[in-house]
């Protein structure tokens, strides 16, 4: 690249001096011709002032002109010479400048460069002065000038040279770098570049690659939360299963339907989990009005007996005439999940779960008895290893899908512990009428066993 551009550079240049040289040439030779001529006109008038005097008055002049280095002759009205250093007989140039009373030049031999001059007395010609140069001298003058245009010709295509692979450079290295940042995109350096070289279309290349790779790096970054907290949200109920299987094991009955029927339903809700977190890693969830009822149901038939199994319990606290909410039940099923597991694990004693409306929002609590340190609240929600200790990375992704919903997820309390995920209310205007509740007599929300109002 770098050779090909400083070739085509000099090439063109080459081509385009060498258009302008020959007219260039051509015209200072005319140029230069015409000086030579005016040149050897007023060495001629010279000579013609020192003459014309001893002329008028029919005396022959001596050539002092020739002290000056004037090589001049002097030739009568009959074109005879009469003194000085030229042809016997007049030639052509003083012949018309005889007949036409004018100064006449003849350049169309370069041997001899001839200018000549007539005298007048009484308004006719009287006498002609012939002035002439060598022309070896005018051929070595041209050829000065010539070569002085060469030179010029030749610095200027040297000087495109230089600047060709300055400019050769500047263009390859940037491509080169380029080149080597796109290596190392496929090699997983997804580090972006913000040098500007000031040319416009290797900078768009360059941002287009920074892009590139900024969205790679979000994607991989993506991918792997997704496997981490993927693997994280299955460890829950894999778990379940396998303690309900070995306790099936250990019970020695031999009738072990309840268990299979048991172990069944927990392997509906591990298929319904990696429905939504498969729906949530491709972007394929849909939102509408959070069927609450639904969630609150799952969550006391899935959580509380397990909290039961630890000696703790679980109760509920909704409020009444709860506005709709917009958001994806995929979504939140699994941060309540996240934020059930991190009750049960890190908490102690009773799980409170509660939904309350905060005008523009509905509030969703999850409370335990237990409590967290002073200021791990700034941490609590911070991405974590799985195999770290503390509260993993399930709160991690419970923040970002809350969040994706448009929502907030905060600690409200830290002693005791109360997690409280905030979801904006569907516009009135935009509403759409919520799945119809089951009813009691008195045609209010039913509560299922364990439910409690504020």
């Amino acid at each position: 690249m770098r050779k090909r551009i400083v070739l085509l550079t000099v090439v063109a240049a080459a081509v385009a001096i060498i258009l302008f040289v020959i007219p260039l040439a051509l015209i200072a030779e005319r140029f230069y011709m015409s000086v030579e001529v005016a040149e050897l006109e007023r060495e001629a008038n010279s000579v013609v002032s020192d003459v014309s005097g001893d002329i008028q008055r029919g005396r022959v002049p001596p050539p002092a002109w020739i002290e000056d280095e004037i090589n001049a002759a002097i030739y009568d009205h009959r074109g005879v010479k009469v003194a000085g250093d030229g042809p016997p007989l007049a030639d052509q140039a003083v012949r018309k400048a005889i007949n036409e009373g004018e100064v006449e030049h003849s350049d169309d031999d370069l041997d001899e460069l001839v200018v000549a001059v007539p005298i007048f007395h009484d308004g006719d010609v009287e006498a002609v002065v012939r002035a002439t140069r060598s022309g070896e001298q005018v051929i070595e003058n041209l050829a000065y000038r010539y070569a002085q245009i060469a030179a010029l010709a030749v610095l200027a295509v040297l000087v495109t040279w230089l600047l060709a692979r300055l400019m050769a450079a500047r263009l390859a290295g940037s491509v080169e770098d380029l080149s080597r940042r796109a290596l190392r995109l496929g090699d997983g350096d997804f580090t972006t570049d913000d040098t500007v070289t000031g040319i416009p279309e290797i900078d768009e290349v360059r941002s287009a690659l920074n892009a590139t790779a900024t969205r790679l790096d979000a994607l991989l970054a993506r991918e792997r939360a997704f496997s981490a907290e993927a693997s994280h949200q299955l460890r829950t109920p894999l778990t379940g299963l396998q303690l309900r299987l070995e306790a099936a094991l250990r019970s020695g009955r031999e009738d072990h339907t309840a268990a299979i029927m048991a172990s069944l339903a927990e392997v509906d809700r591990l298929e319904r989990t990696i429905t939504d977190l498969l729906a949530l890693a491709r972007g394929t969830r849909q939102k509408g009005v959070l069927d609450l009822t639904g969630l609150l149901n799952e969550v006391e038939q899935v959580w509380g007996p397990r909290l039961t199994a630890e000696q703790r319990a679980l109760r509920f606290a909704v409020e009444d005439d709860l506005p709709p909410v917009e958001a994806s039940t995929a979504a939140i099923r699994q941060v309540l999940t996240v934020l059930m597991g991190n009750a049960l694990e890190h908490g102690r004693g009773t799980v409170t779960v509660g939904v309350r409306d905060i005008e523009d929002a509905v509030a969703i609590d999850v409370a335990d008895e237990g409590s967290v340190e002073v200021g791990a609240g700034q941490d609590l929600f911070e991405r974590r290893e799985p195999d770290a200790e503390g509260h993993g990375i399930g709160l991690a992704l419970a923040r970002r899908l809350v969040e994706a919903e448009g929502g907030r997820l905060q600690l409200t309390s830290s002693d005791p512990t109360r997690l409280t995920m905030f979801l904006p209310v569907k516009p009135p205007q935009m509403a759409e009428p919520p799945p119809t509740p089951e009813r009691g007599v008195q045609g209010v929300l039913q509560l299922p066993t364990g439910w409690t109002r504020p």
